[in-house]
């Protein structure tokens, strides 16, 4: 396959991949570039692409991939945000491809036998490949989830699959697992039409690239049916309101009008109040306000404070609030979510501890202010170390603020310390009405699967949402609209094996990764003649 032809097909494979994710949201999409990908990255007829070539298919596919999933990223401050995280984050994909083509060509040459021309692969070296290519991918993926500075996890495999019938995997063996699900399944339909199209032994290739899917199937159906048994058998259920007050206007100077802000949350929430009095409205027994409802800090300002202590009296429940409190005398602060309480005020805290670069703060402040006048908008915000665990009105809460959910630990680490909810406090008005929100509620969606847990997502803006233990939104809210979501929420059953599991199926999926290529480099190598060889 000429290297032009190779190229554009793994451009098209990056656009299925993005088009796996919302606005447009089909999930077979991301199987289909992964099979796509490994077809151009795999030996035809001829030898096998070099590693440098891989690599460039690789950061081809990254940079499609990433500048039609997040746009989003300059849209209030100019394109080259997104060209430049799209620019960085398709490295990862160009590693992944180098190693690759590897995989792919020591699974997939035509062997040499002994007195004999070279002759088709085997079905254990094709499965071989498959399970390389996918622990591979898993290793890359949670490379960029993780570094530099964080990492950045938006846009894996298993995000795409909110809608998708392999999400029940997320139960057994979270994200790391549905993602290698995913490309495993890719992989083997790539890989199948390769070994269809050179007429290699066809029956053995497909009897063992038939394993793939078939064991993929028979997990779903175990985690479909050990996540179904015994719902709401027996248990308790806690009223909980949502309020979204909206912004003034969209765009980054929101910020500027904390005020206003505040004050819009401040009357929904009365306008729920007038409601409870009325007796048209359920009195809740929690109260969630989004990230960033009050930048104005209640423990700082004394009208602010006496404002929702009346409310949360006025319901007889704690209202939780998302603030900005000041660390210090300097310009540093916490991305906070407080518990506060009319009577006692703040009775429980968490702040924010996966900060995001670029936007929360600044890695090399200095340079980057001096070359960009921008960047001086960017945050201080220091990083918290809790572990995302509040309790309000006797009911233990996990928080993931904004960007956390997308990070595993954010959500596993307070279901496991016995979150009976998982809350995603959240601010997207900086983003406008780009499909942001929705990417969001999607990984939220899988959260929600991989833990059994209910999430409610309280949004400045929008989207709110309810989202069962199921992954299916019984509630959302407009976008950029006032508004109150109402519901009751089933407590008692979170937690799964993935849950329990941690971070073993991450280390696992990514050790089939390292042994892949480790098989493959020791595969290529040339081997010594035999004598009917030489002869």
């Amino acid at each position: 396959m000429p290297l032009l032809a190779r190229l554009a097909g793994a451009a098209a494979a990056g656009a299925l991949l993005a088009a796996s994710f919302p606005p447009v949201d089909l999930w077979w999409a991301a199987p289909a570039a992964i099979a796509l990908f490994v077809v151009v990255l795999s030996p035809l007829r001829g030898p096998a692409p070099r590693a440098r070539a891989g690599a460039l298919l690789g950061f081809t596919a990254g940079l499609v991939f990433f500048l039609l999933l997040v746009p989003w990223v300059g849209l209030y401050v100019g394109a080259y945000a997104a060209w430049g995280l799209a620019l960085v984050e398709a490295l990862y994909l160009a590693a992944f491809g180098a190693g690759a083509v590897v995989i792919l060509g020591a699974g997939l040459a035509r062997r040499p036998r002994a007195g004999r021309r070279a002759g088709p692969g085997t079905g254990l070296g094709a499965v071989g490949a498959v399970l390389g290519v996918a622990g591979w991918w898993s290793v890359w993926e949670w490379i960029r989830s993780s570094w530099p500075w964080g990492g950045f996890p938006w846009g894996r495999l298993a995000f795409g699959q909110a809608d998708g019938p392999l999400l029940p995997l997320a139960s057994l063996g979270g994200t790391p697992l549905l993602g290698f699900a995913v490309a495993s399944l890719g992989a083997s339909i790539g890989v199948g039409a390769i070994l269809l199209a050179r007429r290699d032994r066809p029956l053995v290739a497909a009897t063992g690239l038939l394993t793939v899917p078939l064991v993929t199937a028979g997990l779903v159906a175990g985690a479909a049916v050990g996540t179904g048994t015994g719902d709401g058998d027996g248990r308790e259920t806690v009223e909980v309101a949502i309020i979204q007050g909206n912004v003034p206007r969209l765009g980054l100077d929101f910020n500027s009008q904390r005020r206003a802000v505040l004050d819009n949350h401040l009357r929904v929430t009365a306008e729920l109040a007038d409601g409870v009095d009325a007796g048209t409205r359920e009195r809740p027994d929690l109260v969630l306000w989004p990230e960033n409802a009050s930048d104005i800090s209640p423990l700082a300002d004394q009208r602010a404070g006496a404002q929702i202590t009346a409310l949360s009296r006025r319901l007889g429940a704690p209202i939780l609030v998302g603030t900005v409190l000041p660390v210090g005398d300097g310009p540093e602060a916490t991305n906070s979510y407080l518990v506060w309480d009319g009577g006692d005020r703040v009775v429980d805290r968490h702040d924010k501890k996966f900060v995001q670069p670029f936007g929360e703060w600044l890695p090399l402040r200095a340079p980057l202010e001096a070359v960009f006048p921008i960047a001086r908008t960017a945050g201080h915000f220091v990083p918290g170390d809790g572990d995302g665990l509040v309790t309000a009105a006797g009911v233990e809460l996990g928080v993931a603020i904004c960007f956390e959910v997308a990070f595993d630990a954010a959500a596993r680490e307070p279901v496991a310390r016995g979150a009976q909810i998982l809350t995603v406090p959240t601010n997207n008005a900086t983003f406008g009405r780009s499909p942001m929100t929705y990417q969001q509620l999607a990984m939220s969606r899988v959260r929600a699967v991989e833990h059994h847990v209910p999430v409610l997502i309280s949004a400045t803006s929008g989207v709110s949402a309810v989202i069962g233990p199921d992954g299916t939104v019984r509630q959302e809210t407009g976008i950029f609209e006032p508004g109150i979501l109402a519901a009751q929420v089933e407590v008692g059953g979170a937690g799964t094996m993935a849950t329990r599991l941690g971070g073993i199926p991450q280390a696992v999926c990514c050790l089939i990764g390292l042994v892949g290529l480790a098989w493959a480099l020791l595969r290529a190598r040339p081997r010594p003649a035999t004598d009917s060889e030489e002869i």
